[in-house]
């Protein structure tokens, strides 16, 4: 539950892209993140304006959507944005009495409060605006035991994959422009009773040419948290101000994924074609002597370009994808916890420049 008594989170729902062509967009997920096909929804479960693929592998649920029209909202969100994230979803005790409340605080209201119901029971929803096209959905489900939600209907996952070791969504980060980033924050602590636990600043994120600002937003028992980023000026483009054109607008940046084994998940991820952003070799001549005894194999980190930082709670090992799609946007971390409770810093400077380098074959830095 959050600090905040009268918005009680009991953590993430789902996470619901939406893109181009959500049939395919399924096949990626399922063949290069290992991802299981869980459930349908579209013009077969009796929904006519939409096809949607609930996809799942541990405790994430991976939702893609595509409209069947070209003057649809979706349709609208893709060829505007790219695929992307559009909805953040929570799971609530009570969606009607968390969105009253949100709304009560300033939050836009974008979904009132509705029963959704089949067979197997009924969900209530409800959904808020956040930056940019982004929305946070509340979901009650405590009375539904059907595959996703009503509207959806079992699907035989295609194949026997056993995925690649993903266990739970740990952040998905936001993007937002320059001078924003505190007026988000402030939405964070007064719509969801969120706390800012770390705070970023461009003296700590920065190379030669560009510097961001970040700060993370949490819930009072830390499952769910949101980072904020905003460009900080610099001599060339940053990775923020990049993103941001080519999203037109703020968006979620990217999406980090837990593993409790991240050089199997790594090696799976690389063998289904998922490219990553490589570091430098020179970034594990003192790695070993910043972070101290891990249980894994430095050889394995080095051979795989994983990143790994230490804070006073413990080390995490990090990695990030490159860009899942044409437009430089969104993209995955996948992060494997030993304690620690941050996300990385040391390793700041090593991810952007990576990214850096990846912007100047773009012809963007």
């Amino acid at each position: 539950m959050s600090a905040d008594d009268s918005m009680p989170l009991e953590g993430w729902d789902h996470v619901e892209l939406w893109v181009g062509n959500a049939r395919q967009t399924a096949y990626y997920y399922e063949r290069a993140f290992g991802f299981r096909r869980h459930a349908y929804s579209g013009p077969e479960t009796g929904v006519r304006d939409r096809a949607s693929y609930a996809l799942r592998q541990g405790e994430v649920t991976l939702v893609v959507t595509s409209a069947l029209s070209a003057d649809h909202e979706v349709s609208r969100f893709a060829c505007r944005h790219g695929d992307g994230v559009r909805d953040i979803a929570l799971q609530v005790p009570d969606a009607a009495a968390a969105y009253a409340v949100a709304v009560e605080r300033g939050a836009r209201g974008v979904r009132e409060p509705e029963w959704l119901e089949d067979e197997y029971g009924r969900v209530q929803v409800a959904s808020i605006a956040t930056y940019g096209e982004v929305v946070h959905s509340f979901v009650a489900r405590a009375d539904y035991a059907g595959p996703f939600l009503p509207g959806y209907a079992a699907v035989e996952a295609s194949g026997h994959d056993g995925g690649v070791g993903l266990t739970l969504l740990d952040h998905c980060v936001g993007n937002v422009e320059l001078g924003r980033m505190d007026e988000w924050v402030a939405w964070y602590e007064r719509v969801l009773g969120f706390e800012n636990i770390i705070h970023y600043d461009d003296e700590q994120i920065h190379t030669e040419y560009s510097a961001l600002m970040s700060k993370v937003m949490a819930d009072g028992a830390g499952k769910i948290k949101f980072p904020i980023n905003e460009p900080a000026e610099g001599r060339r483009k940053s990775q923020i101000a990049e993103y941001l054109e080519y999203n037109d607008g703020p968006g979620v940046q990217h999406v980090a994924i837990q593993t409790d084994d991240v050089v199997r998940t790594v090696e799976a991820m690389q063998e289904r074609g998922i490219a990553f952003l490589a570091t430098p070799e020179t970034y594990y001549e003192d790695a070993f002597d910043r972070v101290g005894e891990i249980d894994e194999s430095w050889e394995d980190l080095r051979r795989l370009r994983i990143l790994v930082d230490r804070d006073e709670d413990g080390y995490l090992l990090q990695i990030f994808t490159k860009p899942v799609q044409d437009r430089p946007t969104l993209f995955f971390e996948v992060i494997q916890r030993h304690g620690a409770r941050t996300f990385g810093e040391g390793n700041f400077k090593a991810l952007f420049e990576a990214i850096e380098r990846e912007q100047a074959l773009r012809g963007n830095l």
